[in-house]
């Protein structure tokens, strides 16, 4: 994002026409009342109608945790008669590492797994502040260690593993490929970045220029990173903030997504651009006109629309499903 550190994007005037359509009716997240903010969220949520597909099978497991750490929720989305192995998606759901929860992403994780062919499995990550890092990441750390060690059980090839999230899940994904990549135990074959919450240090153009009071701002932001890592000012594990890795060599296969008009932008094509230095096999989607979670707010967008058909060729092509 180009411009001076606090020239203003003017967000309407370049926001996609039907993303701009119903911006107006977005919550407004304010993470100054995390609970109430929590509460108000799960009430929208619950008066949304949902209609489960009949063309997947879900099933909620309990693993346990890492340590001492309490056990781990997943959630398990497959095909309908699925009748051999097939490779998996495990997911992160978003929230700025302190909303969310497994529930919001049931309609994607469904879609995918029609789309795709693949097997999803979702993992419900303890939230900040009352569980600040690395609570959440050893949490998606334990559930994608039990997804291995039980494949022939859940019926998932363990060498066609791909991890991803969208927005602090996407910086969760980050952070587990880091972590996996270090164990050296789990073989991944793509992290999946949808608008990646990457970088705790909010320095970069976008994260200035960017003034979203509906979605996600700049303030939120700043918030929301004080949850997770806390107000320290010592040294930040990258496997909190991943744009702190000095080195991202050796990790999977990458598809990075993002919106032009997202708080995240610059920190993400950032991240591609280092992976593709350390010859990380990458493929980056800026989208013209579109905001942090476009493709949730505005599903049927063009832009939208555009994103999933991307996001699933991508997980096509890595996993290599045969339909």
């Amino acid at each position: 994002m180009g411009g001076d550190r606090g020239a203003a994007v003017d967000l309407l005037s370049r926001m996609d026409p039907e993303i701009a359509a119903v911006y107006p009716n977005l919550p407004r997240i304010d993470l100054t009342d995390i609970p109430g903010t929590r509460a108000r969220l799960s009430a929208l949520a619950a008066g949304v109608g949902y209609e489960p597909s009949r063309w997947v099978v879900r099933e909620d497991l309990l693993v346990p945790g890492s340590g001492d750490n309490p056990a781990v929720r997943l959630r398990c989305y497959r095909p309908a008669g699925q009748t051999s192995e097939l490779p998996v998606l495990y997911w992160m759901h978003g929230g700025g590492y302190v909303l969310g929860s497994l529930d919001q992403d049931d309609v994607m994780m469904e879609q995918i797994v029609e789309d795709v062919g693949c097997v999803c499995v979702s993992v419900d990550w303890r939230r900040s502040p009352e569980n600040p890092f690395p609570a959440a990441i050893d949490d998606c750390r334990a559930g994608l260690s039990w997804i291995y060690e039980h494949a022939e059980e859940i019926r998932i090839n363990r060498e066609r593993i791909a991890i991803g999230g969208g927005s602090a899940g996407g910086g969760l994904a980050a952070g587990l490929a880091l972590v996996v990549r270090d164990e050296g135990e789990i073989p991944l074959t793509l992290q999946l970045l949808v608008y990646p919450m990457i970088d705790d240090r909010n320095v970069t153009p976008s994260s200035h220029a960017i003034v979203d009071p509906s979605v996600w701002c700049r303030t939120t932001n700043v918030l929301a990173w004080r949850a997770y890592i806390g107000a320290s000012t010592g040294p930040v594990s990258p496997y909190a903030a991943p744009a702190r890795a000095a080195d991202l060599r050796g990790l999977p296969a990458t598809y990075v997504a993002v919106g032009e008009l997202d708080l995240f932008v610059d920190e993400d094509i950032a991240y591609a651009q280092r992976l593709i230095n350390a010859a990380v096999p990458t493929e980056l989607h800026v989208y013209p006109g579109a905001i942090h979670g476009f493709n949730l707010f505005a599903p049927h967008a063009e832009v939208s629309r555009r994103f999933v058909r991307d996001r699933n060729d991508a997980l096509r092509r890595c996993l290599e499903v045969t339909r």
